[in-house]
């Protein structure tokens, strides 16, 4: 029966772990985002504890893409290992309550309290100590009493009247010292002489000086933060599988000079005027300034500028090239009326590599890398585009674009196409 409890529990283990192999992501970045401990996981993976609730496992599954199928499988591997796990304990509590035998003979009872003669002299202390607990009893219900007197005159210093804790002071539409006034509701001063510790003041009052170059007029609340907690770089130049691109360019072919190395496709492109031929690739690294989560909520494509497509020449950067490694992408169709970023799975010497999917987490320990694949057949297209932040209850959006400018990708259908010939050393013709 041991066994089999043991396999129910290994059966789940090792389901978790084929999940997780599918991941690129290690047992600290899966626990991140899961908010439990990086031990947690491995132990839940390695089959030594089994979690007593499914949400972490549903959310887990979620995380590495498991379908349908294998999430209902999840489940009844789970329950089974929950009561493996449940009857493992209660077996070890009745094997502990019957190695643990108890004595024939009953332990003695504690011998009750001698019974004093009333002529001896002790029961006489009894009213004395009972008189003197009563006397500390009253001396320290009084000093507690004399506090919170004391602290009942001091002067209240909430804002607004309102008990709940806020995480960040709200925005403010008028002075910050208009609120004194609501300590007229609070208890009067003591009559005592105020100490010398306390400044003198009987505050609060309606214009207290310094007030509004103070840090925060509110003892231990912190200043609100400003600010994108994130920051971010994009390179558009990003070839396919590190070979492939199309750089559509209104020069005769002796006028171009051979495809550049990938690292300075920016400078040769920019020297050319070229403009992206059918497809851009853009690869956005996100990064929190600390260590606090930021997360990222939703990415738009926002299209500013669509036109036939640029007249030139298109040219192949190579002719034809491919690699085992797909990386996971947002794909975006510019030919749409609305485009939107969705994301794409990848593969990796066919195995599937899940898909981004938002909301995702990052912090200056944990950043990310997103990848775009915009495409288009049928216009001149000037896009950028929208990345949806939130942290610590403030949200906000940047704008991802190509230094300043607009993204910019054009169709090449009807153009001439030119490849370069490495042994002829010049762009010949070719077909698509």
């Amino acid at each position: 029966m041991s066994e089999a409890r043991d396999h129910d529990v290994q059966e789940f283990a090792a389901l978790l772990g084929r999940l997780k192999e599918r991941t690129d992501r290690s047992y600290g970045q899966l626990a991140r985002r899961l908010n439990m401990n990086t031990s947690t996981l491995h132990r839940y993976c390695a089959g030594d504890a089994v979690p007593l609730d499914f949400a972490p496992v549903e959310r887990f599954a979620a995380l590495c893409g498991a379908t349908a199928e294998e999430r209902l499988e999840l489940h009844r591997l789970w329950i089974l290992a929950v009561a493996a796990r449940q009857r493992s304990r209660t077996a070890a509590a009745e094997a502990k309550g019957a190695a643990v035998t108890p004595p024939s003979d009953p332990a003695p009872e504690p011998a009750d309290e001698p019974v004093r003669d009333p002529a001896s002299p002790e029961p006489a202390q009894r009213p004395w100590y009972r008189s003197r607990r009563l006397l500390v009893s009253a001396a320290v219900t009084t000093a507690l009493l004399a506090t919170l007197g004391s602290l009942s005159a001091l002067p209240d210093d909430r804002a607004g009247g309102s008990d709940s804790v806020e995480a960040v002071d709200p925005p403010r539409t008028t002075e910050p010292d208009t609120r004194r006034p609501k300590s007229s509701k609070s208890p009067s001063p003591s009559p005592r002489t105020p100490s010398p510790s306390a400044g003198g003041s009987k505050k609060p009052s309606a214009k207290a000086t310094g007030d509004s170059d103070r840090p925060s007029n509110k003892a231990g609340r912190p200043r609100p933060s400003t600010g994108v907690p994130l920051t971010w770089s994009a390179d558009s130049h990003v070839w396919q599988a590190g070979c492939g691109h199309d750089y559509v360019i209104d020069k005769p072919p002796q006028q171009v000079p051979p495809p550049p190395n990938p690292q300075d496709a920016a400078t040769w492109a920019a020297t050319m005027g070229a403009v992206h031929g059918k497809q851009t690739l853009v690869r956005i690294t996100v990064q929190g300034k600390s260590s606090t989560a930021v997360v990222l909520e939703a990415l738009r494509v926002r299209v500013v500028g669509r036109s036939a497509p640029v007249a030139g020449t298109n040219y192949a950067m190579d002719n034809g090239c491919g690699g085992a490694l797909t990386p996971r992408y947002f794909d975006v169709d510019l030919d749409k009326d609305r485009p939107v970023a969705r994301p794409a799975d990848g593969n990796d010497s066919g195995v599937t590599i899940p898909a981004m999917r938002l909301p995702y987490r990052v912090s200056a320990e944990d950043p990310e890398v997103l990848l775009i694949d915009a495409r288009t057949v049928a216009c001149d297209c000037s896009w950028y585009l929208e990345l949806d932040w939130s942290s610590q209850g403030r949200t906000g959006t940047v704008r991802v674009d190509d230094h300043g400018r607009p993204f910019r990708t054009t169709g090449t259908k009807g153009l001439k196409n030119y490849a370069y010939d490495t042994s002829a050393r010049a762009w010949v013709p070719w077909e698509e």
